[in-house]
């Protein structure tokens, strides 16, 4: 459901007048909620179970957006987007952690993959289930209550298919066993190698920006371009597409190539895409968006499966929501401070600041890949 602001967002501005900067501002309300409440979820999650938090996230979600379907001005639009963001903090790291309990090595890569691919088709039904129907004409606001309706249903079949005292118990078995040295518990944070953790994060902040801020523009830069709303809309529901399938291929990829090879690819596909949406005409930039959205959102793949290398897997919640909260704090940075550029100077300068910082990723990310490649080799 999250993934609707992104459809939702240039109806909102036309329909409340708003600037590129308030735009950045409704998106970034609702990363710093999920930004601040990342890294207590993974420690609420030891205590509570992850049953009830996931209950709890999607309800949030859920009533964040009846509230946005009411909202008649900036401000209550502001406080329904961090209340959804409050909700959305109680899935990613959450989810990933209870994944990663039970795969190793290439297999984890897949296994997120698949994950984050089916994560997008859900993102993906969402944004098409809104950008149709106010296409033909329906109110925007009926949409997303009734869309926001089926998010509280989903909360529902979780409380009744959900047993969270088995997942618990699943996830603190693994690498709590004293004969096994590899998954020997650790103290602490669990983090193995701090350096080499802290240089992922780096690189998920990064390129976090680089994602957040282009599906939060990419309509508007289509509309620049001479596209109706709808049709923006319809662009954006392409690049969903897009990194649908860069999810699943992601994973598949660094699987089979190792990270250094998906990095250096994926870095380098993504400045050819950003490129291309800026200098080609609008009718080839609707044919490219699918491709841009498979590089610029399949690279999460590669890095959250690094994750699991470099920390204690009973520590894995703990650790995701670290990096979920660099990935929302990016979410927050990005698309504020690229609005004021907008507004300043232009969308092209957006795009470029962009490539600037996929360019810089790829330099953090050289250390990075090539130390931790040697070490899972050498492990």
């Amino acid at each position: 459901m999250v993934a609707v602001q992104y459809v939702l967002l240039p109806v909102l501005a036309q329909g409340f007048g708003l600037s590129y900067t308030q735009i950045g501002v409704l998106k970034a309300t609702s990363s710093t909620a999920m930004a601040c409440l990342e890294i207590p979820s993974g420690f609420l999650a030891e205590k509570f179970g992850e049953k009830k938090l996931l209950i709890a996230g999607l309800v949030g979600v859920g009533v964040g957006y009846i509230g946005v379907a009411q909202s008649s001005q900036f401000l209550t639009l502001c406080l329904f987007f961090l209340l959804a963001g409050c909700g959305a903090a109680f899935q990613h790291s959450l989810s990933s952690a209870l994944l990663v309990s039970r795969f190793e090595g290439g297999l984890r890569r897949r296994a997120l993959g698949t994950y984050n691919a089916f994560g997008d088709v859900g993102k993906l039904a969402y944004a098409a289930a809104f950008s149709v129907p106010v296409g033909m004409g329906l109110a925007w606001k009926n949409v997303v209550l009734l869309l926001a309706t089926t998010v509280l249903g989903f909360g529902v079949v979780v409380w009744l298919l959900l047993n969270d005292d088995r997942i618990r118990s699943r996830i603190r078995s693994v690498g709590n066993d004293p004969t096994d040295d590899n998954h020997a518990a650790q103290p602490g944070w669990g983090i193995r190698d701090r350096s080499r953790f802290t240089s992922l994060g780096v690189i998920v902040f990064l390129d976090g920006i680089v994602q957040a801020v282009f599906l939060t523009f990419i309509g508007f830069v289509l509309i620049e371009k001479g596209a109706s709303a709808d049709h923006a809309a319809g662009g954006v529901v392409l690049t969903l597409i897009g990194g649908t399938a860069g999810k699943f291929a992601g994973g598949l990829l660094a699987a089979r190539l190792g990270d250094r090879r998906s990095f250096y690819i994926v870095q380098l596909m993504t400045i050819a895409g950003l490129f291309a949406v800026l200098y080609l005409p609008l009718s080839l930039v609707f044919i490219v968006l699918p491709l841009a959205g498979v590089v610029v959102q399949g690279s999460s793949t590669v890095y959250y499966g690094a994750v699991a290398d470099h920390v204690d897997d009973n520590k894995s919640s703990r650790a995701y929501s670290i990096i979920y909260t660099l990935s929302s704090a990016a979410s927050v940075a990005g698309p504020f401070c690229m609005g004021v550029l907008a507004d300043r100077l232009s969308l092209a300068a957006v795009i470029w600041a962009l490539i600037v910082i996929t360019v810089l990723t790829l330099f953090f990310g050289y250390a990075f890949i090539s130390r931790s490649v040697h070490t899972v080799q050498g492990g």
